[in-house]
């Protein structure tokens, strides 16, 4: 049986970009190297060199290499430089000879790429791993009103024109019909939840030929509960991950806000956030004057972002990982590492989210956007004893890379 050659490719290597979708790349790319029945993996990732769209590849390390390619116009997914698709890309897979091709993205990336892998070999076959709704969704992939960001139930023309007045129902429908073109060059898409795989299938894509694969986590011994004072109870919250108008850190402070002092005074919320920096004005501003008086009075730690091997020990001072995020979110990679590390979760109770957390069981749920519902949560879980100890007995350990490398190896093999 001749073993496997496969290139990962994705929209940022983990080097420059912090996401779930490159570092789940990453990761796979690591475990496709140690499985025997994988000859040889190389990891492809876009990156800004500050030099723009020059369509250079350059190794970064060993079986590592930069693509200095984007997408400027996410409308159609054309690559800025699409000469060097057909160029350096093109001579990157005749040197590398892959069997399989495994993205997990094509945003920076640019479609193209799809078509030329099957130019340079036809028997290459493409996996493509959907991290959001970007086909879909022209609002960031988010499927949330441009503005309002009020939840989209599905994929209508006439409402994306209505979110997008510069682009008619007639343009919407050619984004889906150019984007399903590259598609059908995919011999198997990955979803990493249920939620988003009923999405991509509602939107027109066979159900054969998605398949629902979560991502791997590090194999790790999960983390001792946080030794407590005396008279303290399980009392600390803690974000981590992007601080954007999407992932509901605005609603947690709000919902922190809206309680009294006393009530306050019954929990600690920890933000472990990155980007706030590269938001809009009015964004930081209104974060700003929520932070300001739950920092005064103790209710609030601003801890700020965080490298990835730094965050058992930021996981190891909170006994609850909340994700409040107010989109229908894939499969949030935060949700699996808190329960690598033995922490339960609280989850805004849609998307992926609801699916990856089991209500009462390894967490709870919460009213998506509703910061009064997210005080009473606070509020509730930091004053009822043996409720941690409960939720925590409920985690199941996650799937490790290897374990995650294997089925999709019977993926592609089958």
């Amino acid at each position: 049986m001749n073993k496997e050659r496969i290139l990962v490719m994705a929209h940022g290597h983990p080097d420059f970009s912090k996401g779930g979708g490159e570092i789940a790349a990453y990761n796979l790319f690591k475990g496709y190297l140690d499985q025997p029945e994988v000859e040889d993996a190389w990891f492809l990732a876009r990156a800004d060199l500050g030099r723009g769209a020059t369509g250079r590849i350059g190794k970064r390390r060993d079986k590592e290499y930069l693509w200095e390619q984007s997408t400027p116009e996410v409308v159609n997914f054309r690559a800025a430089n699409r000469f060097e698709t057909v160029g350096y890309f093109a001579e990157l897979l005749r040197a590398l000879r892959p069997t399989v091709v495994h993205a997990h993205h094509y945003l920076h990336l640019g479609l193209e790429f799809l078509q030329v892998v099957k130019r340079v070999d036809p028997n290459i076959r493409i996996v493509l791993t959907l991290h959001e709704y970007l086909g879909i969704c022209l609002q960031n992939g988010q499927m949330v009103k441009r503005g309002s960001l009020r939840l989209c139930h599905s994929s209508d023309y006439q409402d994306c024109h209505n979110c997008f007045p510069e682009f008619s129902a007639e343009d919407f429908w050619l984004r889906k019909h150019r984007i399903m073109w590259f598609f059908d060059l995919v011999d198997q898409f990955v979803a990493p939840s249920e939620f988003l795989r009923q999405r991509y299938i509602d939107w027109g894509i066979a159900p054969e030929r998605i398949t629902v694969i979560e991502n791997g986590q590090n194999d790790t011994v999960a983390l001792p509960p946080r030794p407590l004072e005396e008279g303290e109870t399980r009392n600390r919250f803690g974000f981590f991950g992007q601080v954007n108008p999407y992932k509901g850190v605005d609603v947690l402070l709000q919902a922190a806000n809206r309680l009294s002092r006393k009530e306050r005074k019954n929990f600690v919320l920890e933000i472990h956030g990155a980007n706030l920096e590269n938001q809009t004005e009015t964004f930081r501003e209104k974060i700003a004057d929520l932070r300001a008086p739950l920092e005064k009075h103790g209710t609030l730690e601003w801890v700020g972002p965080y490298e990835m091997t730094q965050l058992p020990v930021r996981m190891r001072s909170v006994d609850w990982v909340v994700v409040p995020s107010i989109w229908w979110e894939n499969s949030p990679m935060v949700i699996q590492e808190a329960f690598a590390l033995g922490r339960p979760v609280i989850v805004s109770d849609i998307g992926g989210m609801a699916e990856k957390v089991t209500d009462g069981v390894n967490g709870r749920h919460v009213q998506t956007g509703n910061p009064t519902a997210w005080s009473k949560m606070l509020l509730e879980l930091a004053t009822t004893p043996g409720e941690w100890e409960r939720l925590r007995g409920g985690i199941e350990k996650p799937i490790t890379h290897a374990e995650c490398a294997r089925i999709h190896l019977g993926l592609i093999s089958g």
